[in-house]
C-alpha cells in the first residue's frame, strides 16, 4: 500500500492532482494513475502533476505531467501555473521567477501578482518531423491538407513541446468536436497522437477555442493549445502565406485573448516568436490517500 499526500488545483477548469515529490516518494504505476484520475471512483483530474527536486544545479525544480491513461507528456501550460502556485503556497521557493525542467527542455515561470502567473512557453516547433507529424513534404507550411475519413481538411500543425493541430471553424460552441478530434488523433499523420484545437476567430486580438486533448478528451482549458492557436491566428493575420510581414504589428508581436470554456487566457507573442501565457491558478483542496 502507498500513502500519498496531494493537492487538487485547477487553471480555468483544467483540473489537476498535484504531488510534492520533494518530500515523499513518487512511484505510481500507469494503472494507479488511471484509477486516481477516475472521476467516479478516484480523485478525478485531467492530469497529474509532480513537483520533483531539480536534477541540475541551474534549475529550480523538475516538473512531470501524466495523463489519466498513465502516459507522461512533455508540457502543460495551465498545469505550469498550478505548479507555480503550489510551489509558492507550500513555501518550496520564494523566488519571483522559477526555471523549471520539463520532459523536453526548460520553462520560465514568473509570479506577476497574487492571482497572475506568466509562463514563458518558448518558441513553437514548426518542422513536421520535430512535431512529430508524418507528412509527404518535410518542410514547414502555413497550412497542410489532411485527408480524414475521406474528407479534406486544411489545418496548421505545430508543437509547443507537445503536438497540436489548429483547425479554424464557425459556430464553435455548437459543434460536436469529439468525432473529428478522435479521427485526427488516430490518423497515420501523428505517430504520437496530437491535441486538436478548434478555433473561431473573433478579431485580430481575440479568438475562441475548444481543445480535444490526447489521452484526455475535451477539457475546459488547454494552455499549450491556446498558445498554438494564438500563434497560428497571429501569423494568419499579420504575415503573408510566404511569411512576409504585411502589418506593423507583426514587427512588434501581439497580445491575443483566448476564450475557453473555463475563462480567458492572455497569450503574448514577441517579435522573435517567443510565446508567453498568463492567467490564474486556483486551489481546491488538500488530501491524503492510500492506494
Amino acid at each position: 500500500m502507498k500513502r500519498l499526500s496531494f493537492s487538487k488545483m485547477h487553471g480555468l477548469g483544467n483540473d489537476f492532482m498535484v504531488v510534492d515529490a520533494t518530500k515523499q516518494p513518487f512511484n505510481l504505476t500507469a494503472d494507479e494513475i488511471g484509477r486516481l484520475g477516475n472521476r467516479k471512483t478516484g480523485v478525478g483530474f485531467d492530469q497529474l502533476l509532480v513537483v520533483e527536486p531539480a536534477r541540475r544545479d541551474d534549475v529550480d525544480f523538475n516538473y512531470r505531467i501524466f495523463n489519466t491513461d498513465g502516459s507522461e507528456v512533455q508540457h502543460c501550460g495551465n498545469g505550469a501555473r498550478c505548479f507555480a502556485k503550489f510551489v509558492r503556497d507550500k513555501q518550496l521557493s520564494d523566488k519571483r521567477e522559477l526555471l523549471v525542467q520539463v520532459k523536453k527542455g526548460l520553462i520560465t515561470i514568473t509570479y506577476c501578482d497574487d492571482d497572475h502567473i506568466e509562463v514563458a512557453m518558448g518558441q513553437p516547433i514548426l518542422i513536421p518531423a520535430d512535431v512529430p507529424f508524418d507528412y509527404p513534404s518535410p518542410h514547414y507550411q502555413r497550412r497542410y491538407q489532411l485527408v480524414i475519413n475521406d474528407q479534406m481538411y486544411r489545418v496548421s500543425v505545430i508543437s509547443m513541446g507537445n503536438p497540436h493541430v489548429v483547425l479554424f471553424v464557425e459556430n464553435l460552441w455548437s459543434l460536436d468536436i469529439e468525432p473529428l478530434g478522435k479521427a485526427i488523433q488516430q490518423s497515420h499523420y501523428f505517430p504520437e497522437s496530437v491535441n486538436v484545437n478548434f478555433v473561431e476567430p473573433i478579431s485580430e486580438k481575440q479568438i475562441e477555442l475548444r481543445t480535444y486533448e490526447r489521452g484526455v478528451g475535451e477539457t475546459d482549458a488547454c494552455g499549450t493549445g491556446a498558445c498554438a492557436s494564438a500563434f497560428v491566428h497571429y501569423r494568419n493575420a499579420h504575415l503573408s502565406e510566404g511569411g512576409e510581414v504585411r502589418t506593423a504589428m507583426a514587427m512588434e508581436g501581439a497580445n491575443i485573448a483566448v476564450k475557453v470554456r473555463g475563462g480567458q487566457l492572455l497569450i503574448r507573442i514577441d517579435d522573435r516568436d517567443n510565446i508567453f501565457m498568463s492567467g490564474s491558478a486556483r486551489w481546491v483542496f488538500d488530501g491524503q490517500l492510500t492506494i
